[in-house]
């Protein structure tokens, strides 16, 4: 199923009717030359036509969730880092570091590869603490959609369906912010992309396929990252 994966997903796209909202948001951090760009692990097929040929590097699970994305990645032009927080997470980052420094963009999923949804770690946020590069946040929707019953609710937009896409200011973490400093601007991030996604279902007309109530719950920003992150940036 993975190699024909590319195929089947080219096809369906055809017959999306995207809609981008607020593209000037993504054309800025082009030009920024390096991006941390983000966006729900649940979106990750809706994101992918809409940027075919752009190079990102994109960070994947290593574990065999990740394989489909592992295969359908480069047929759209994109490059893949295996890694995450809890498996060869120090060797994932050199790499993002290395991308961004070199101008690229790097996508991360703040909630994957395990969840909850819609929660994540400080990581984000502190990259772009230590490195200086900006954050987008994009949101991508779509109606109707099959959603896998899976943690993340995993959305596959159905032929003929209406897909949006939606891109947030990007967000600037200054290099001597402090830690507080550093807990508003992941607040900050975390609403931005549940902003995305919410202007993506009001466009559509449709109501979000997430409770509100869900957030508070699983939302805990302050896991251990930094000590990871300083071990791998040298």
């Amino acid at each position: 199923m993975p190699y024909v994966a590319p195929f089947l997903l080219r096809r369906l796209a055809k017959s999306w009717d995207v809609k981008v909202i607020d593209q000037h948001n993504f054309e800025e951090v082009l030009a920024a030359k390096g991006c941390l760009w983000t966006l729900w692990h649940g979106r990750m097929i809706a994101g992918l036509p809409p940027h075919d040929g752009y190079p990102f590097k994109v960070l994947v699970s290593p574990s065999k969730d990740g394989d489909l994305m592992n295969t359908l990645l480069p047929k759209f032009g994109m490059s893949v880092i295996r890694g995450s927080s809890s498996r060869t997470g120090a060797r994932a980052l050199r790499e993002m570091l290395r991308s961004l420094r070199a101008g690229g963009i790097v996508v991360v999923t703040p909630d994957g590869p395990r969840g909850p949804r819609h929660s994540g770690s400080a990581g984000v946020v502190w990259l772009a603490r230590a490195t200086g590069y900006p954050i987008l946040p994009c949101g991508f929707v779509a109606e109707p959609a099959w959603r896998v019953n899976s943690w993340d609710r995993f959305t596959i937009p159905k032929w003929g369906s209406r897909v949006a896409v939606v891109y947030e200011p990007p967000i600037y973490v200054a290099r001597d912010a402090s830690d507080e400093d550093l807990k508003d601007a992941h607040k900050r991030f975390r609403t931005a992309l549940l902003s995305a996604e919410r202007r993506g279902f009001e466009y559509l007309g449709v109501r979000p396929d997430w409770p509100e109530e869900e957030f508070a719950e699983h939302w805990d920003p302050y896991q251990d990252v930094a000590k990871r992150a300083s071990g791998a940036a040298h």
